[in-house]
């Protein structure tokens, strides 16, 4: 297979973040102190030394660039301050760009003020789409969903998740069409398929193993619940819970076990699993918001618009859905609450939009990856010697 060089790929990487690896002479010191490289995942050097000789097909198709969690240590220890902590997450952002094929990512991570005014837009089209279609206001009872449809709700989230779900497939296809032949996947060779999907999603992906007992080695000892694995875990706890008590309550409601929008106690399944997961989601947007202003390490010592706009979409969820939520049980209605309701609907239709084309993506990727990455051949059983002298 033939390998196409790309000079100018060092300066398109530089759109996409802090890269400085102009100044890398290729020691080896980021690999060697990278808690995560092992023989068949040797970086940050290797991305490194792609970028510069410009091996663009090769940077975009490495599982490696998922596989790094950011955690600094290679950054504080370059003895040339190449950054190449840095550099990663700005490959990361440069690969999802390249996977998407609308160039909508493109727009979000290379030009910053059109990527807030397109936000901005898409944000104002949704709710100005929605309150077309609102019904009434009743002020004897709080009858949210009298004013914004749940029917209309449904129909905008069905299209938003089958959107995602075409345009992340077809980024995963343009990741894989050439990781899948560079990492020697054989056919006739058996693989432990099944084992490495259970790994990835519950030991890796919910659990954060190696984040958790690998990356995560301050020599600080910060408590637990300000360690970076579990401020990361507990966002994406809360956004996947969130989206399951979704999910949970569409699906009562299409098959005719609960209204939408009927009144349940606090403690009913569906409605405690999206309490619970708000929580989550709020309490690590926040702690994550509150490193990035304050720049309390090297991962958080540089920020991009995607950067900001992945934590506040977020966290804006998280607290007007507690906002409505509160307003639910208060004994008199609440007419903000028609409002509140209004836009966290949009946030989070906007959020779920926008997630195959900004840092949201690498819920796509990283999970691939590691599923990659946990894919081994099962040795073959080799037949035990017959005993001399046996029939």
């Amino acid at each position: 297979m033939s390998t196409r060089i790309e000079p100018q790929l060092l300066e398109d990487l530089k759109a996409y973040g802090k890269v400085d690896v102009e100044a890398c002479f290729n020691c080896g010191n980021c690999t060697a102190i990278c808690p995560l490289s092992e023989n068949d995942a040797t970086f940050p050097r290797r991305m490194i030394r792609m970028a510069q000789v410009g091996l663009r097909d090769d940077l975009l198709s490495s599982k490696e660039l998922w596989l790094c969690y950011y955690c600094g240590e290679c950054t504080d220890t370059c003895p040339r301050q190449a950054a190449p902590g840095e550099f990663m997450a700005a490959a990361r952002g440069y690969a999802i760009s390249h996977y998407d094929s609308l160039g909508l990512g493109k727009l979000l991570h290379r030009r910053p003020f059109w990527a807030v005014v397109f936000m901005i837009i898409l944000g104002i089209v949704l709710a100005g789409f929605m309150y077309t279609r609102h019904g009434t206001m009743p002020y004897d009872t709080l009858g949210l969903f009298e004013f914004i449809p749940a029917e209309l709700i449904h129909n905008i989230g069905v299209t938003a998740m089958v959107f995602v779900a075409l345009a992340g497939l077809w980024g995963l296809v343009n990741m894989l069409r050439h990781e899948v032949q560079r990492s020697g996947l054989r056919l006739g060779v058996r693989y432990n398929w099944w084992q490495a999907l259970i790994d990835t999603i519950f030991r890796e992906v919910l659990g954060q193993k190696r984040y958790r007992e690998d990356c995560d080695r301050d020599p600080d000892a910060p408590p637990w619940y300000l360690k970076k694995w579990f401020i990361h875990a507990s966002t994406m706890w809360g956004f996947l819970g969130l989206l399951a008590a979704t999910s949970l309550d569409f699906a009562t409601a299409l098959l005719g076990i609960k209204e939408t929008g009927a009144w349940v106690p606090i403690y009913s399944p569906i409605r405690l699993l999206g309490t619970i997961s708000g929580l989550f989601l709020i309490y690590g947007t926040t702690v994550s918001i509150i490193k990035r202003l304050t720049k309390a390490d090297r991962s958080t010592e540089y920020s991009t618009v995607d950067d900001w706009a992945f934590l506040i979409m977020m966290w804006l969820s998280g607290m007007t859905g507690f906002a409505v939520e509160v307003a639910i049980y208060l004994p008199p209605p609440q007419m903000w609450a028609y409002w509140m309701l209004l836009v966290h609907i949009v946030i989070a239709m906007e959020m779920l939009l926008l997630i195959p084309f900004t840092k949201f993506a690498h819920i796509f990727y990283r999970t691939m990856a590691l599923y990659l990455h946990a894919l081994k051949p099962i040795p073959e059983k080799t037949p035990e010697p017959v005993p001399a002298g046996t029939d």
